[in-house]
């Protein structure tokens, strides 16, 4: 690798990987009052006894959340959602470049578009699955509200794994992996395919360089086709997760009482913090992402040169 600038070395798959999960640890930090908005947007009418309050809009549900219930409950569910980011993004994302090599093995040509949706749908699949417990934990967090006398369902992170898995059982942390499934295995396939795509037809016919403003423009067009694909499922998930035992006897049963009671359009509740949300999320993660790796190999090159 004399010779080889940074850009030019390939990183290792623990850099990839490291790299994954800091950056989206700090996307997760920085948008986590729009997942907030979003969470309670998703599941206004769900019961029309558990309050008065009216969300209107993003900046319209921020700022009653901050006034009604103090600005920190924007951030309720944090360290469940970086704990989320930890076990499910630096997954996904980190070895999706090293699961569309397995499935391109063999074949002289670049990874076709076959390769890189099954390695979006592996890497997803199997972060889900790891990472399910922390979902569930975040979005009741985030759902729960002290107003009007309701007791909180759980006072923070660890007490919320506690319950959940004493009075549900250890299935209960694993609650709405179907939902969950489906949903981010849309979202793994259409965010890292479309981004990398979008990437590589930039840079292929030199409309863009490989750096900041080519990683922006492809993280932007791939939040905004990320979340019109997932919108739908990504309500019922949220809806069946935050559900009380009984509440629901099943995902397709949750679904079903969404379209009778409230209509089609329940589906998309949210939309517009969930694009602001994945779309701000998708470029402060890419953008973070690709310079924390071109970083990281030129301190491995440089202790390398030195040595």
């Amino acid at each position: 690798m004399v010779g080889l600038t940074a850009s030019d070395v390939p990183p290792t798959m623990a850099v990839k990987i490291f790299s994954a999960g800091v950056a989206a640890c700090v996307a997760d930090v920085i948008t986590f009052p729009l997942d907030t908005a979003k969470v309670r947007l998703q599941i206004q009418g769900e019961c029309q006894t558990s309050s008065t309050i009216k969300y209107r809009g993003v900046l319209g549900t921020i700022t009653t959340l901050a006034k009604t219930e103090g600005p920190m409950k924007l951030y309720s569910g944090l360290p469940a959602g970086l704990q989320r980011q930890i076990s499910f993004a630096s997954l996904r994302i980190g070895l999706y470049d090293t699961v569309q090599e397995f499935f391109s093995a063999g074949k002289e040509t670049t990874a076709g578009l076959g390769s890189k949706i099954s390695a979006g749908l592996t890497t997803g699949g199997v972060a889900v699955f790891i990472g399910q417990p922390t979902e569930v934990v975040k979005v009741r967090l985030q759902a729960q509200s002290h107003l009007h006398g309701l007791k909180p369902r759980y006072t923070g992170t660890y007490n919320a794994y506690r319950i959940i898995a004493t009075t549900e059982g250890l299935t209960g942390l694993w609650k709405g992996t179907t939902p969950n499934l489906t949903r981010n295995v849309i979202i793994n396939c259409t965010e890292i395919v479309t981004y990398d795509l979008m990437k590589e037809a930039l840079v292929k016919n030199k409309l863009l360089a490989d750096d900041l403003p080519c990683h922006f423009v492809s993280a932007l067009i791939a939040g905004f086709c990320t979340t019109v694909l997932s919108s739908p499922v990504d309500v019922v998930k949220t809806r069946f997760v935050n559900s009380p035992p009984g509440q629901y006897t099943s995902v397709p049963s949750c679904a079903i009482t969404m379209l009778t009671k409230e209509g089609p359009l329940a589906f998309f509740k949210g939309f517009v913090p969930s694009f602001l949300r994945l779309g701000s999320w998708n470029v402060i993660m890419f953008v973070c992402f690709e310079q924390l790796k071109r970083e990281l190999m030129k301190s491995r090159q440089t202790m390398d040169c030195a040595t």
